[in-house]
C-alpha cells in the first residue's frame, strides 16, 4: 500500500514560528511589547460599515458567489473613481480576503505540474505557497528575460510591494504585460495597498489604461479592504480584470462553495461607496509612519523604498536582519526579519506602522535609547 503524502510535506516551514523567542523577549519589557511584526489593523471598524453589516444580518438564504449587483457596481465605481480603471460589473468578483486568492489562484486557473509561475524575489510567502499547492513550479525572479524557455503560465506582481513598499512605475508594468502577452501568460497583480501611497506617490493598477493599453485581456488585479477600511476581520476583498478569467474563476468557486457571506457583502458595498473614512484612516497611518521613520533613522536605521503600503523597510549598518530583530526585541519592539520574504531581505527588517498611537509613541521612546 502506497503511503499517503501529506500536503504539509510539500510546504515550507511556517516562518513566524522562528520569531517566537524574540516575541517572548519583547513581551518581557516592563512597559509591554510593541508588536510591529504583523500589519493587522487596530483601529475601529467605521460605524457606517458596522451598521451595514448589522442591517444585513437577517440573511437566511445562500448569498451570490458573484456578489450582489449592488456590490459589483460599488467595486466598479470605486475602481473608476479612485484609480481611473473602467471595468464592467460582471468583470469583478468578491473574495474571502486577498490572501485566499493569492493562495488558490493557480489552482483555480487549472495550473499544475509542468507549469511555471513567477513571483517577486522579495515577496509575501503566500505566493510561493499557492504555487506549491497547485503542484506548479515556483520561480522567484524580478527579471523575466532571465527565465529562458520556461513555460510560464502566470506572473505575480505586487505593487505597492509587501514587504518593501516599493512602487513599480508604469513603464515597468507595461513591459511585464507585453512580455506575458507575447507568451500567453496571465499577469495577476496584488494591489491591496494601492490606496496607500506616501509623499506624493500615486501607484498605478495593472488595469489602468496607461499600463494595460485599454485591454484587460490576460490581466487580474487583487484588492483588499483590510487596510483601507479596517475590515481584516471581515475578509472583504475582490478581484477584477479580464472578464473571461473572472468567469473561469467564478465557475470553480461556485462548485467549491467559496462565497462571501451576505452581511459582509453589504458592509463591503458601504465601504467602497464611502471615501471619507478611508481618508481619515490614511491620515492616521501617515502620522504613525512619520513618527516611526524619523525614530528609526535617528537610531541608525536606513529606510529603503517604503513609498507606499503599511511598512518601513529598514536596514542597520551594524546588524543583519536577525541581529536587528534581536536588538529591537531587547527594547520591547518586535519586527519581522526581511529573510521571511526571501534571501534578498537578509539585511532588512519590516516594520509595520499599524499599532495604536500609544504603542507607536512607546516605540519612538524606546528607539530614542538606541540613538
Amino acid at each position: 500500500m502506497t503511503e499517503r503524502r501529506r500536503v504539509t510535506d510539500r510546504l515550507p516551514a511556517f516562518p513566524w514560528d522562528r520569531l517566537v523567542p524574540h516575541k517572548e523577549a519583547a513581551a518581557a519589557h516592563p512597559d509591554g511589547i510593541v508588536d510591529l511584526s504583523i500589519g493587522t489593523p487596530v483601529d475601529p471598524v467605521p460605524p457606517a460599515l458596522r451598521a451595514a453589516l448589522a442591517d444585513a444580518a437577517d440573511s437566511p438564504g445562500y448569498p451570490q458567489t458573484h456578489g450582489t449587483p449592488e456590490l459589483r457596481a460599488a467595486i466598479a465605481g470605486w475602481l473608476e473613481r479612485r484609480h481611473g480603471v473602467a471595468v464592467a460589473p460582471d468583470a469583478v468578483l468578491p473574495t474571502l480576503g486577498s490572501k485566499e486568492m493569492v493562495a488558490w489562484l493557480p489552482t483555480l486557473l487549472g495550473l499544475g505540474a509542468g507549469d511555471t509561475v513567477v513571483y517577486p524575489e522579495l515577496a509575501y510567502p503566500t505566493y510561493d505557497l499557492g504555487i506549491r499547492l497547485a503542484q506548479a513550479t515556483p520561480a522567484a525572479s524580478d527579471g523575466l528575460t532571465s527565465l529562458g524557455p520556461a513555460p510560464v503560465r502566470l506572473v505575480w506582481l505586487n505593487s505597492p510591494a509587501n514587504p518593501t513598499g516599493r512602487v513599480l512605475p508604469a513603464e515597468h508594468l507595461r513591459k511585464v504585460v507585453a512580455w506575458a502577452r507575447e507568451r500567453g501568460a496571465i499577469v495577476a497583480s496584488d494591489e491591496c495597498y494601492l490606496d496607500l501611497g506616501w509623499d506624493g506617490t500615486h501607484p498605478l493598477s495593472i488595469l489602468h489604461p496607461d499600463v494595460s493599453g485599454g485591454s484587460h485581456t490576460g490581466l487580474l488585479a487583487l484588492h483588499s479592504l483590510s487596510k483601507r477600511s479596517n475590515l481584516a476581520g471581515y475578509r472583504a476583498a475582490f478581484t477584477a480584470g479580464d472578464p473571461a478569467l473572472v468567469e473561469e474563476v467564478l465557475a470553480v468557486r461556485k462548485h467549491a462553495g467559496m462565497i462571501m457571506p451576505a452581511p459582509v457583502q453589504a458592509a463591503m458595498r458601504a465601504a467602497l461607496d464611502d471615501d471619507a473614512h478611508a481618508r481619515e484612516q490614511k491620515e492616521r497611518y501617515a502620522a504613525r509612519r512619520a513618527l516611526l521613520r524619523a525614530a528609526l533613522e535617528r537610531a541608525g536605521w536606513r529606510v529603503d523604498h517604503s513609498e507606499a503600503g503599511l511598512y518601513l523597510w529598514a536596514a542597520h549598518p551594524a546588524h543583519d536582519a536577525w541581529g536587528s530583530v534581536k536588538l529591537l526585541a531587547e527594547h520591547g519592539i518586535l519586527v519581522a526579519p526581511g529573510v521571511f520574504y526571501g534571501a534578498a531581505g537578509a539585511d532588512h527588517v519590516r516594520v509595520a506602522f499599524t499599532a495604536t498611537d500609544e504603542r507607536v509613541a512607546a516605540a519612538v521612546r524606546r528607539l530614542a535609547a538606541l540613538a
